[in-house]
């Protein structure tokens, strides 16, 4: 689906979505009754109702399979923020091991990193244009710092460990995060499952050919199922891009003042 759709508020993007499908069933009803008019009406008859339940199953297990994918990937950005905010949660903790200059350079490189991910990085993968080629210059620079560091005393030099652990934990964090900005639904699977709601419609419309009434009722109520479930897929297909989308605020919850 393309990007402005995305980029659309909720409301909005519902009108776009049910309009386009109200249309496209609205051409198919009128296709279909205006041939069972002429020498199709006898083939049309001929269809069997019992082609509605298959074809309605497989397009549930479609969309099915969709959605399990993209909440799959949604739940999987908001852990990994949250993970990369946890870790920097706990080098902002362990850096009261070494008072004075130390301390503050860490709280200062924590928060330009924090800075840094909510100004650049979070516009960049709602395009889904971010990169991992460039590490992050804060905390490749504070993992620089850590290691220059000499303990005194055993407490600082757990805690000189356990920064460093933190500092790759939140590294990985955000490069799961990156990763995760571009998935998306791709173009063959929107095909496959509105080729599937086509093919519904149609069937639809060929079994209620002789009552045009049944027949608007019928894909009128199956067209408002498909444009739903296109809905909540959309919503939610890119976990960084939209109105529903993952947000830094935990990221700015741990952000050293």
């Amino acid at each position: 689906m393309n990007e402005w759709v995305h980029n659309l508020p909720v409301w909005l993007m519902a009108l776009v979505i049910f309009a386009i499908v109200y249309l496209v069933t609205g051409v198919i009803f009128a296709v279909i009754i205006l041939l069972g008019r002429g020498e199709w009406a006898r083939v049309f008859k001929g269809a069997s109702p019992g082609l509605l339940s298959p074809l309605g199953t497989i397009f549930g297990l479609l969309v099915v399979f969709t959605i399990f994918q993209v909440w799959g990937d949604f739940d999987r950005a908001k852990i990994a923020v949250d993970r990369e905010a946890s870790a920097l949660r706990t080098v902002v903790l362990l850096a009261s091991s070494f008072p004075g200059g130390p301390e503050t350079q860490i709280r200062s490189l924590i928060r330009r990193h924090i800075d840094e991910a909510i100004a650049t990085e979070w516009p960049e993968m709602s395009k889904r244009s971010a990169s991992l080629k460039v590490a992050p210059p804060a905390l490749a620079e504070l993992l620089g710092f850590t290691l220059s560091l000499t303990p005194q005393s055993q407490g600082q030099i757990v805690a000189q460990r356990e920064i460093v652990a933190a500092l790759e934990n939140s590294m990985d964090a955000r490069r799961q995060r990156i990763n995760l900005s571009r998935s998306t639904v791709n173009w063959v699977k929107w095909t496959c499952m509105f080729a599937q709601a086509a093919c519904a419609l149609i069937a639809i419309a060929m079994v209620h050919t002789d009552n045009r009434a049944a027949a608007a009722i019928a894909m009128g109520i199956f067209a408002t199922g498909v444009a739903v479930c296109a809905l909540l897929i959309a919503s939610h297909d890119e976990p960084f891009t939209g109105e529903i989308s993952v947000k830094p605020d935990v990221l700015l919850q741990v952000r050293p003042e």
